[in-house]
């Protein structure tokens, strides 16, 4: 499929058509923004917007009035083809701070390599209780030196309630955990997504990252999805790139902090 058509499949089915991502999360329009809000522990922020010059400031101006009376920080996803073509100026006079800027970058999930190539001593696990979770939220901490328990609160939520819609693995290296990602799967989209690839410092430049993409990509054609897509890093987007993976656009996450009432 040409990368424009699949750009705009992208966008009806993962930010237009976007469903929640978890309990407690609601979706929904309000004139040219779709945006997600959820608990506090869950991610709250701007899925899609169809802004022009004359109109952003003020829809601008509303979803900060909403997340501020939902008492939740947010993140405003702006994608590289997203107009107006000053948006993202007009996101920092409204107060917003930028992260480091992704590729979006997609592959056919049959494409990909099926097999892991795990280094010796190394074995995949099912996330499936809070057990495994926890492993996940150690690897990711020890991995970007943050604290994850966040993203460990939002697993346990979704293999409770939603198991059907999220995978997550962790490498063990003789029983040690030393990586761990997990496969978003939303119901109703050609796309499935990679999210949280995670190596602790040790281990990194040995293959795991590679195994774990072929790991997903694997379940995720067994399931019925037709294409992975993943927000790179940089680090991660030249190993994407030998994987077969190609690059659609960019994404910047604009955040905008809420302080909690009586801070």
């Amino acid at each position: 499929m040409e990368l424009t058509t699949l750009r705009l499949h992208y966008d009806r089915q993962l930010r237009l058509g976007a469903r929640p991502d978890g309990p407690g999360a609601r979706v929904e329009r309000d004139g040219l923004v779709v945006r997600q809000t959820g608990p506090l522990h869950g991610w709250n922020g701007i899925l899609w917007s169809g802004l022009g010059p004359y109109d952003a400031d003020a829809a601008i101006a509303a979803q900060i009035r909403h997340f501020r009376t939902a008492g939740r920080s947010f993140e405003w996803k702006l994608y590289g083809h997203d107009g107006p073509a000053d948006l993202a100026e007009r996101l920092l006079r409204a107060g917003f701070t930028p992260d480091e800027q992704e590729t979006l970058m997609v592959a056919e999930a049959t494409a990909l390599p099926a097999h892991e190539g795990l280094p010796a001593g190394v074995e995949l696990r099912a996330v499936t209780d809070e057990a495994g979770v926890r492993m996940v939220v150690e690897v990711h901490d020890r991995a970007f030196g943050t604290d994850s328990s966040h993203l460990g609160r939002r697993l346990l939520d979704q293999l409770a309630d939603a198991p059907g819609t999220v995978a997550a693995v962790v490498a063990l290296a003789d029983g040690v955990p030393v990586s761990a990602a997990r496969l978003e799967l939303p119901k109703g989209s050609d796309f499935a997504g990679l999210y949280g690839g995670g190596t602790v410092e040790a281990w990194r430049g040995k293959g795991l990252y590679r195994a774990l993409v072929a790991h997903r990509a694997r379940i995720a054609a067994e399931h019925g999805y037709r294409h992975l897509q993943v927000d790179a890093a940089p680090t991660s987007r030249p190993i994407l790139a030998r994987l077969g993976f190609a690059e659609l656009t960019t994404t910047t996450p604009y955040l905008y902090e809420i302080e909690a009432e009586g801070a």
